[in-house]
């Protein structure tokens, strides 16, 4: 398998429908060997049901089901049942869109082992109308400042839920985690970093939901994470 994309989804069958459309279209047009697995995190809508009525239409289509709660679990899951030599996870509301796929893509031909999308780096596009509210550009400056000082230095967004590695990296990283909520992927790009793969960043185009489940909370949460990943990083243990 060349490629596998891992979407994780809670409670999303009124956008999961519109991303599967997009991403299996794609991926029938440009990727001949490839996959996608969505995996249902605890949805107690109508998520799988929506995900299995794509089966006949996309084959390469497949559903898991991860019943602890967050994010970082359901990513987790979907990179360990993924057997693709290059390993995509995105957000199911398709905010950064499968085609941007492909300007990451000659990075990894270059070696680089993770390549993330972002909107803090030169070349990012953030689509009108489709910002975020005040409080969380605030938020996310503040939270994201504390990251760059004490978890990931030199890393601008680590936050865009665009990220791709290839399965050496995946399998390393994602059997380390230790931190399954908001900030799992900062853990991830920790862990990578502090293992010596090499990291890229990207510029996307990125299209905000305004229905986006990211709260308040979410972010005060992420600070306490923060610091027990910068802990594991000093005491060195994302290295043993």
């Amino acid at each position: 398998m060349q490629l596998s994309v891992v979407i994780p989804a809670y409670n999303e069958e009124q956008r999961i429908g519109r991303t599967l459309e997009s991403v299996g279209t794609w991926l029938a047009a440009h990727e001949k060997d490839a996959e996608i697995i969505v995996v249902n995190n605890r949805s107690t809508d109508h998520t799988a049901d929506v995900v299995r009525s794509y089966h006949g239409q996309y084959p390469f289509l497949r559903i898991v089901d991860e019943k602890r709660p967050g994010k970082g679990y359901a990513v987790a899951t979907g990179m360990r049942f993924a057997t693709g030599r290059i390993r995509l996870f995105m957000d199911a509301d398709n905010s950064t869109t499968i085609d941007q796929l492909a300007a990451m893509r000659p990075f990894l031909d270059q070696g680089y082992d993770v390549v993330i999308g972002s909107i803090g780096v030169k070349g990012a596009r953030v689509l009108q109308g489709g910002g975020e509210p005040l409080w969380r550009v605030v938020f996310g400056k503040m939270a994201n400042l504390w990251i760059q000082l004490w978890a990931v230095p030199g890393v601008w967004d680590t936050q865009r839920g665009f990220k791709v590695f290839t399965a050496r990296a995946a399998n390393d990283i994602f059997s380390r985690m230790t931190t399954f909520g908001w900030l799992f992927d900062v853990e991830a790009l920790a862990i990578a970093r502090a293992r010596g793969y090499r990291i890229k960043e990207v510029p996307v185009v990125w299209d905000n939901d305004p229905n986006s489940k990211v709260k308040l909370g979410a972010y005060l949460t992420s600070l306490a994470e923060s610091v027990k990943i910068t802990w594991n990083r000093i005491r060195g243990v994302y290295r043993r």
